[in-house]
């Protein structure tokens, strides 16, 4: 694989200047007929009009049963909140999973965080700081407990958030950098700087991780209405992130966010995004980016304007946090006790 210069990955993840196309959004494609994205067909019919033919030509957006089984109740919620509590990694020497989110500015990452452990509150909380859509709030190394009601004690579960993908000239992450906090070796808020790339003269430095320091599993996260307009160079960046990562013997999955702005009825009602043909859609596209079966892309809807948790929302929510999980558990039956990885040009940056 040719090494990639410095300027390709500034380029590269610069951010883009152009208008997101019709086709990543909600509205279907017709031609003079369509009412609305509900009451189109997969056939195609014929109009007379005193004038002309008009043929109508639409895409049936809704499907009749879910592409994916998925039970939207509250004993469902409840269930898979028992399941994310009682997690204990299946190895002695760790309490608890460290999992880190990494994506583009805008992706939704630290989102998810808070979004996760408004599930778990009953109520909506931004614990975790969340930027604009344009610039990245999180500079620093960030690990967050997911904690229940009234003081309960953390759960098996903790979720890193580092600054985003791509955020600028003076706030690129090198590759150098996110092998590091992988491996351990990156104390907890610690601040990034293309300048000056984590090293063992670092304050903090963590020279021997244990593997309960080091991260148990990726989550690469992207933004279901900027999939279309994301930088072509993008998905070269995720794939070769995944291959050094992959060599860690770190399993990585997916979230897709943003559902809603992508489709109007799982806007309106969240049980529909396993009945979307937009978003399965969107779903093959998000693969592809990444370079990753869709069996390992789970879709999600983070809380944003939302003053209160919503029931379904909160079980598509923890049914992500359930597959994270299920991945980051594979690190520990595999029980490897000393990854390493090959030597890293400290001045490739993304």
């Amino acid at each position: 694989m040719q090494k990639p210069t410095k300027d390709t990955f500034r380029s590269v993840f610069a951010e883009p200047k152009f208008v997101i196309p019709t086709t990543a959004q909600p509205a279907i494609c017709t031609a003079l007929g369509a009412k609305d994205d509900r009451s189109v067909t997969t056939t195609n019919s014929t109009e007379k009009t005193e004038n002309s033919s008009v043929f109508t030509f639409s895409v049936q957006t809704m499907l009749k049963s879910q592409w994916r089984d998925m039970e939207w109740t509250e004993e469902q919620k409840t269930n898979l909140m028992k399941t994310i509590s009682s997690y204990r990694p299946s190895c002695e020497e760790v309490t608890q999973a460290r999992v880190l989110l990494l994506g583009p500015v805008g992706s939704g990452k630290s989102s998810f965080i808070s979004s996760v452990q408004s599930a778990f509150f009953g109520r909506v909380t931004n614990r975790a700081m969340v930027g604009s859509s344009s610039t990245s709030f999180t500079k620093k190394l960030q690990s967050f407990n997911i904690r229940g009601q009234k003081g309960e004690d953390p759960n098996g579960l903790v979720l890193c958030d580092t600054m985003a993908l791509g955020d600028g000239e003076m706030t690129e992450l090198t590759l150098h950098d996110i092998l590091s906090v992988i491996k351990g070796h990156v104390p907890e808020g610690h601040k990034f700087s293309p300048d000056q790339p984590v090293r063992s003269e670092t304050t903090g430095y963590v020279k021997r991780p244990s593997l309960s320091g080091k991260i148990h599993c990726v989550v690469f996260v992207v933004n279901a209405s900027k999939i279309l307009t994301y930088p072509k160079g993008l998905s070269r960046i995720f794939q070769q992130l995944r291959e050094h990562i992959s060599d860690l013997g770190v399993h990585q999955v997916a979230l897709m966010t943003h559902i809603d702005q992508i489709c109007k009825e799982t806007a309106k009602d969240v049980t529909q995004v396993y009945k979307s043909r937009v978003i399965q859609d969107m779903m093959d596209k998000a693969g592809a980016l990444l370079g990753m079966s869709t069996s390992y892309i789970v879709p999600v809807k983070n809380y944003s304007s939302e003053l209160a948790v919503d029931v379904n929302t909160d079980v598509l929510l923890l049914r992500a946090v359930d597959h994270i999980l299920q991945y980051a558990d594979l690190y520990f039956q595999d029980n490897v006790p000393q990854l390493t990885g090959p030597k890293i040009d400290d001045n490739i940056r993304f």
